[in-house]
């Protein structure tokens, strides 16, 4: 059956104490707080009675019911003190609880297995799981017939409990002592520990029908049912996490609470955890098998990819990792945010994307350069709907995180140390860099540019194939000179084969929200040898004041006036009017905005018509 991936759940609050006796799941509308609660919130319980039993054990009376929402907007940004719960899929949600003790609230995920002790009982399911699945004839391969078959077979080991039934009348046992109630955890302070009344796989009992049925009420079996799968199948304790659109990261640092970062509340503490250092040892060692991707004291540290596509990185042993094992995951997002998704949260603004598409549709080479977490892959990712839609590309990645929106796209991945089959089969971005110059591509987009691959890129450009990438330096000047220096070692006199680079940083507001803007964009124009400088042109500069983007480059862009226009054939006198062609392109797009094609796909599907239609068509 595999190993589950698990840790301890630590309530931010004393619990209230809940009837045993009460049967919510098949009769939830009785209950005094259902009839309290506001119409999304009693659908949401109508689907997921298990949501009703956590708002029960929840001190309402001192905290009061919480705001319930079925997507969050971000101008709850600004909720000083959030009681929220929102879900994240059919079975969990998710409660933002508010800490008066620290910048960082409680994100609690609420699944069905929350309120109902079954870890005595799993055992003993587990064993004739595998009996039965052991002389199954057929093979699941997918994860969709692997969940279908354990359903199925759960099914054949279990006995749901009728609420008016006896569990001496289903057990054959007429001595009434013997039957074992349905028993909701009773907590210990904060500490989440559950363990029922009876039990016994070593010594104890566990009910059984006369043929061998475990028997448990509707709650312990969806608590079982959804344990299973979530923990033999999918993720672990990690699914809430991973299931959650508005998370961002998830940190775990070893001992102590996983951290999220999230879209609307920033900084969140969870109240999942590990308590010591062998719990956090096991479950990464656990979740890096689940993976595929082996961890051990001689390999301690791996960087791996999630079923999702999110992006993981391992390092394990209390000998490089004081604190105990640590992992860190980045959020993967099935639909890339779009440009017009970044101009609503300011990161640019309408003149600045219109300026980017008519670069990028002139096949200008463009790196997005920050530091960290400054958001250089949104926005790389966001770009690429303005490269022609005809156009052939080709990504490289050590990592896949780039979703492009075009047909013809060639996804390559390298294949470092941990991911070949043996010896010599390590397949380098290097590698695939050269490989893709032979594919004739019209744009070929690299994850992130950190070492000899740069040089690879350099040459693809001076071939006249335009290359887009993300790079780690927080200025112009620094990017240069990383360039130029080890490992990359571009000679000063190529660097203008790169025609664009995107300065963005994430920048703490006088709010005290941390945002991320586009600082600069500017355009390189050369180097000149008598001062052994390089010349570039900021042409877009963001103005902290007024969180606007000026434009100090009209009239004078090197890369309109003397790059394009000059592709384009336009007279000297008239290559002024590339500017309108600018102000034209953002009118395109806050007109598409307003029309409300804001999504990825969709707006890449709207400039597509945009362009058949001859509405980009540059005349002079």
């Amino acid at each position: 059956m595999g190993s589950s991936l698990s840790a301890n759940i630590n309530l931010p609050f004393q619990p209230e104490e809940l009837d045993e006796d009460e049967d919510i799941y098949s009769n939830y509308e009785s209950s005094a707080l259902y009839r309290m609660l506001p119409a999304n919130a009693k659908e949401y319980v109508a689907q997921s009675p298990h949501l009703l039993e956590y708002l029960q054990m929840f001190p309402v009376n001192l905290y009061g019911i919480p705001l319930f929402f079925s997507e969050l907007k971000r101008d709850l940004k600004s909720m000083e003190n959030p009681n929220v719960i929102y879900p994240v899929n059919e079975f969990t949600f998710i409660h933002i609880f508010p800490d008066q003790d620290d910048v960082r609230n409680y994100y609690i995920p609420i699944e069905p297995s929350f309120l109902h002790s079954v870890s005595d009982a799993m055992p003993l399911i587990e064993k004739k799981l595998i009996d039965l699945i052991d002389v199954l004839e057929e093979d699941p391969v997918t994860e969709e017939e692997r969940k279908e078959v354990l359903k199925r077979v759960l099914k054949e080991v279990v006995y749901i409990k009728k609420p008016e039934e006896s569990y001496a009348s289903l057990t054959g046992e007429t001595d009434g002592n013997t039957g074992v109630k349905d028993k909701i955890v009773h907590f210990l302070n904060t500490d989440f520990t559950a363990k029922k009344e009876t039990t016994e796989l070593a010594g104890s009992k566990i009910p059984q029908t006369e043929d061998g049925r475990v028997i448990l009420t509707l709650a312990e079996y969806r608590s079982i049912e959804y344990l299973l799968i979530r923990d033999k199948i999918e993720m672990g304790i990690l699914n809430p996490f991973l299931a959650d659109p508005y998370n961002e990261d998830i940190t775990c640092d070893g001992v102590g609470p996983i951290f999220v970062e999230h879209k609307i509340f920033k900084g969140l503490k969870s109240a999942v955890g590990f308590k010591y250092s062998e719990e956090i040892d096991n479950f990464v060692i656990k979740l890096a098998e689940r993976i595929k991707k082996p961890i051990t004291f001689r390999n301690p540290i791996v960087d791996a990819t999630l079923p999702d596509g999110s992006r993981i990185n391992i390092v394990y042993g209390t000998e490089i990792s004081k604190n105990g094992s640590n992992f860190t995951i980045r959020k993967f997002s099935e639909e890339p945010a779009s440009i017009l998704q970044l101009i609503e949260w300011k990161t640019t603004d309408y003149m600045v994307a219109g300026y980017l598409w008519i670069c990028i549709e002139f096949g200008m080479s463009l790196f997005v350069s920050g530091e960290t977490a400054s958001g250089k892959t949104t926005t790389l990712n966001a770009i690429t709907t303005f490269i022609a839609p005809e156009s052939k590309i080709v990504t490289i990645e050590d990592t896949p995180e780039l979703t492009v929106p075009h047909k013809n796209w060639t996804r390559q991945v390298s294949k470092g140390k941990g991911k070949g089959e043996g010896e010599g089969s390590d397949i380098t971005m290097f590698d695939l860099l050269r490989a893709a110059l032979r594919q004739r591509p019209n744009y070929i987009l690299v994850g992130e540019i950190r070492g000899s691959e740069g040089a690879v890129a350099f040459g693809a450009m001076q071939t006249g194939h335009p290359v887009m990438s993300t790079f780690h330096a927080a200025s112009v000047e620094k990017l240069i000179q990383r360039l130029c220096s080890e490992p990359i070692n571009i000679p000063m006199t190529h660097v203008d084969n790169l025609n664009l680079v995107i300065i963005q940083s994430a920048v703490r507001r006088p709010s005290g929200d941390t945002v991320r803007r586009m600082l600069s964009i500017n355009e390189l124009v050369g180097y000149d040898p008598d001062t052994h400088g390089f010349s570039f042109v900021a042409v877009f500069v963001w103005n902290p004041v007024t969180d606007e983007f000026d434009f100090p480059g009209r009239g004078s862009s090197y890369i309109l006036e003397s790059k394009i226009a000059t592709l384009l054939g336009v007279p000297e006198n008239k290559r002024s009017e590339m500017y309108f062609e600018v102000e034209k392109r953002a009118k395109i797009l806050q007109r598409l905005h307003k029309a409300g094609y804001t999504g990825f796909w969709d707006l890449y599907h709207m400039t597509t018509k945009v362009k058949k239609q001859g509405l980009l068509k540059i005349e002079f």
